[in-house]
């Protein structure tokens, strides 16, 4: 278990009642190297063979991910919501607790790593994956911070999925 889940806050009854939220802010402001070091080792080393690519879902998944990217010396490709993006884009829509979203990326090639900060039900992890692959990537793995896990029970396509923190 990772060291740094101590640092994780735990705020009860937000953003609404019966809720306890788990706020991974501190871990990225105060131990943000330690981060990527566990966040790096977690993957096994084979699923970084022919990497090209970490894909950061916007917006702390693109600190994380480019990091990450740096640190393996590999490209980075932003995940954006809709309309932020220049350019050719594809575009995949996905559910949300009240209303839908958009996600969009551009195309290219070549295999990739999806990175996000935390997976709670899975809506946008999954469409992030469906994105990447519609955009023409192969995807490596898919790499969360934190994951709650009594929201979801996530997998994709049998791709290796690896989480820093488990709640």
């Amino acid at each position: 278990m990772s060291l740094l889940k101590k640092y994780v806050l735990e705020i009860p009854n937000f953003p609404k009642e019966g809720i306890m939220f788990r706020d991974i802010s501190p871990v990225i402001k105060d131990h943000f190297s330690s981060l990527i070091q566990e966040l790096d080792a977690l993957i096994h080393p084979d699923v970084f063979k022919d990497v090209q690519y970490i894909a950061g879902i916007e917006s702390r998944g693109f600190a994380i991910a480019a990091a990450l990217a740096h640190k393996r010396n590999l490209g980075f490709i932003p995940i954006r919501k809709k309309g932020k993006l220049p350019g050719k884009v594809a575009q995949v829509k996905y559910d949300l607790e009240y209303g839908s979203d958009a996600l969009e990326m551009h195309y290219g090639s070549g295999k990739i790593i999806v990175v996000d900060d935390v997976l709670a039900t899975g809506g946008t992890l999954t469409a992030a994956a469906q994105l990447c692959e519609q955009t023409g990537f192969t995807i490596a793995s898919i790499l969360c911070v934190l994951n709650l896990h009594d929201l979801n029970n996530f997998s994709y396509k049998n791709v290796p999925f690896y989480s820093l923190l488990t709640y």
